[in-house]
């Protein structure tokens, strides 16, 4: 089994940066991109224009910005394998990952496997329906769109996420809806106080959107009221999914310690976690921010830190010099 000094698992702006920045210290890292667990590149791949990544003023789209990212660690030295890991050993050291085709003993891991937004299966919201034509999981990323301006906005969900989702869309839709299919928002007192007054925010009680409707982008909703049954269509410009993300953890079988969302835990201020020599950037670490120029600074921080940590290992390995 061959051994190297540094395992990146996940592609995306994390693993990516993490990457660019670990070959340049000559760290020769080897990158696992993913394949069946999603597109290597994570959720930007997914993406269509990405406006608010510095550095690009007329907007990229997300698989453009991921295929530079790329090619920019690949440019360095970063050797790229497009599989899925399916287990770490974190016992001992040399540490063990085993992807789906090929075996590697380390002596650091980077984790930046990112995390998937929930989403519903409604009809037409599913790719190659209106899934990024109207349709999204992430209102601070696409809610700018030209798409949605001054439309009618729906958004599903009724936690906090559905509420800062709801109450950023108010800058650029015509009025914003919150779907809840119960009768109380589960958000925070202080988010749910804000969203029920705000004017901009309609929060359309014990519903679910059964159907979503248009021609090339999204134009209309059919809403159903749990209780009565009742169904009724409504102009729609969007539909964003806020109930949640899953961290892409399972992986790792409780050798991690994790947040009681599945998150991994970092020492905070850093990308350390509580197995020595295992860091963790992007956005199975965290669910504050969640953006792509984050997710990169943390792929930046868990490289430097690394490799810190790396030559820390190595001085004390070093033999001592014979003294006469």
């Amino acid at each position: 089994m061959e051994k190297v000094k540094l395992i990146i698992i996940g592609s995306g702006p994390a693993g990516y940066t993490a990457a660019l920045y670990a070959a340049r210290a000559n760290l020769k890292p080897v990158l696992f991109e993913g394949f069946f667990s999603g597109p290597a590149g994570g959720q930007l791949m997914t993406t269509t224009d990405v406006e608010n990544y510095p550095g690009f003023p007329e907007g990229i789209t997300g698989p453009e910005m991921m295929d530079k990212f790329c090619k920019q660690a690949e440019r360095f030295g970063t050797r790229l394998l497009r599989e899925d890991v399916e287990s770490v050993d974190l016992s001992q050291r040399p540490f063990t990952v085993k992807g789906k085709n090929s075996s590697y003993q380390t002596d650091a891991i980077i984790i930046s496997t990112g995390a998937t937004a929930k989403k519903l299966d409604i009809p037409g919201s599913r790719e190659g329906e209106f899934w990024q034509k109207g349709v999204t999981a992430c209102a601070v990323c696409d809610g700018a769109m030209p798409i949605f301006r001054n439309k009618p906005l729906y958004v599903i969900g009724g936690g906090d996420s559905a509420c800062e989702e709801a109450m950023f869309l108010t800058k650029y839709g015509s009025h914003v809806y919150i779907v809840h299919r119960r009768d109380e928002l589960r958000a925070s007192k202080i988010m749910a106080r804000r969203a029920m007054n705000h004017p901009g925010i309609t929060i359309i009680w014990d519903s679910v959107i059964t159907k979503i409707d248009g021609d090339d982008v999204v134009k209309k909703v059919v809403l159903k009221n749990v209780k009565t049954e009742e169904e009724s269509e409504h102009e729609a410009g969007g539909v964003f999914f806020a109930i949640g993300h899953i961290p892409n953890t399972e992986f790792l079988n409780g050798q991690i310690d994790l947040h009681d969302n599945n998150y991994i835990k970092v020492e905070p201020g850093t990308t350390q976690t509580n197995v020595e020599g295992v860091f963790a950037a992007g956005d199975c670490q965290d669910f504050t921010y969640r953006q792509a120029v984050t997710a990169a600074g943390t792929g930046c921080m868990a490289a430097i830190e690394a490799e810190r940590w790396l030559s820390e290992q190595e001085s004390h390995h070093e033999p001592e010099k014979a003294t006469h």
